[in-house]
């Protein structure tokens, strides 16, 4: 039996775009839409038309230009702004209007100034309008988790009767907590009349960190559509990130049994094309993705690397797109990285040699924290010369050796049946005492 669909609707050119100094002009937001569509997302979020010309512009522009994914562009519950989002989709082969409306007291009493009746009969009438122009109408209840339930339900069963086909629940403040998501969707499946007729989505802001962790609560719970952007760039603090959504849900196979159709090694590249595009350097720890999330610096971690990928990474750099894993020489890193690294520049050394070029090493790490390869090369020159070069050519032959090995063949992909101890290596004989002690040294 095959696992659950979610359906993954990309909203980095309209909520993404809305965060400071990442707004992106039609050229860009094209070009950024056709990299997502070889990603394989399922619904595009192109823009608010209602907004600015240019933004009218954008989603007509991505509508004629990406006819696979759906795509969607956004509308307040008012007539102006759907039919406004009706006519930049003229040209979408699949077409989808995004109407959304505040329904926390809140945002009624303080932003909109209504009653609840009056958003009631708004969310209504607006979805049946929206339904005039497109058979496929999302709405979003706006601030829904800082809604009172009962309301909620009742704006979600109105909006079902006027048409609504997506029922998206944001978490428009970032308020809410996993297992809080989780029980608000519950709620939804069990209370709302003619839930069935209707896909239920998440969309969730990063406030409190929580974005990722409350968009899997509520797959989990029932979800089968999650909104979410690439590098999670959005208002404020972001949204929930679509490259974290995505690998949790494909390397937690066996607590999220569900698929998509992302094709995961196209992560990597979109979110350096979205960097280069708006100029926003991704922070290097960021999961799946930043400078830091494949790079090992530290000797026990490099140690275990080297003899076994598995032992540091649950995934494989490769199956997102990054080249490869990076061992990175510094005051943390120990000798067997750092005898790898003099063999990959042509030198070889014997244990008691390999110390002498440690000891300067480290000397140098504290000073400089990165030892980049030209440092180290200067560093066995000044201690030893030429006289440990391997002979021109010897190098090249053993990492082609190595390589027709494959590393990844000792990678099985985490969540399979393979992925278990049995992969790892067996412990060193006694004859490799030295690399053992590497080992437990963290040296």
């Amino acid at each position: 039996m095959s696992n659950a669909r979610i359906t993954v609707f990309d909203t980095t050119l309209r909520d993404g775009e809305q965060s400071p100094g990442c707004s992106m002009n039609v050229h860009e937001k094209v070009r950024l839409a056709l990299q997502l569509d070889r990603l394989g997302v399922d619904v595009i979020e192109a823009g608010f038309p209602i907004a600015s010309d240019g933004d009218f512009m954008a989603v007509k522009s991505v509508a004629a230009a990406v006819p696979r994914p759906i795509i969607a562009a956004l509308a307040r519950a008012a007539k102006h702004d759907i039919e406004r989002a009706a006519h930049a989709l003229d040209a979408a082969v699949r077409p989808r209007i995004h109407v959304f409306l505040a329904t926390s007291d809140i945002h009624l009493q303080h932003k909109l100034r209504i009653s609840r009746q009056q958003c009631l009969q708004q969310a209504h009438d607006m979805v049946r309008y929206a339904k005039s122009f497109c058979s496929d109408v999302e709405f979003s209840p706006e601030d829904a988790t800082r809604t009172d339930p009962e309301f909620l339900f009742q704006v979600l069963e109105a909006v079902i009767e006027a048409g609504a086909t997506t029922l998206n629940i944001p978490d428009t403040v970032g308020y809410t907590v996993p297992a809080e998501f989780g029980a608000l969707i519950q709620g939804i499946r069990q209370r709302v009349k003619g839930i069935e007729k209707a896909v239920i989505s998440t969309h969730c802001h990063n406030d409190l960190g929580l974005a990722v962790a409350n968009s899997l609560a509520a797959i989990a719970a029932g979800a089968r559509q999650v909104e979410c952007t690439i590098n999670g760039i959005g208002e404020r603090a972001g949204n929930a990130s679509l490259e974290e959504i995505v690998m949790s849900l494909r390397v937690r196979a066996d607590k999220y049994p569900f698929e998509t159709q992302i094709a995961t090694e196209q992560l990597y590249p979109t979110s350096q094309m979205l960097e280069e595009i708006t100029g926003i350097a991704v922070q290097p720890n960021k999961a799946i993705i930043g400078r830091n999330a494949f790079a090992h610096e530290a000797g026990i971690h490099q140690d275990g690397m080297l003899k076994n990928p598995l032992t540091y990474e649950i995934m494989t750099p490769k199956s997102v797109g990054v080249p490869d894993s990076k061992l990175v020489l510094g005051k943390h890193s120990g000798r067997h990285a750092l005898s790898l690294r003099c063999e990959q520049l042509g030198y070889r050394f014997e244990r008691r040699e390999l110390d002498e070029i440690y000891r300067r090493f480290v000397v140098l790490a504290d000073e400089v924290k990165h030892v980049h390869d030209h440092q180290l090369l200067a560093l066995i020159r000044e201690a030893y010369g030429e006289d440990h070069r391997i002979p021109p050519g010897r190098v090249e032959v053993e990492q082609a050796a190595a390589a027709a090995v494959g590393d990844d063949s000792r990678r099985p992909f985490p969540g399979t049946s393979d992925y278990s101890a049995a992969h790892l290596p067996p412990v060193p004989p006694a004859e490799h005492q030295a690399e053992q002690e590497d080992y437990l040294w963290g040296v």
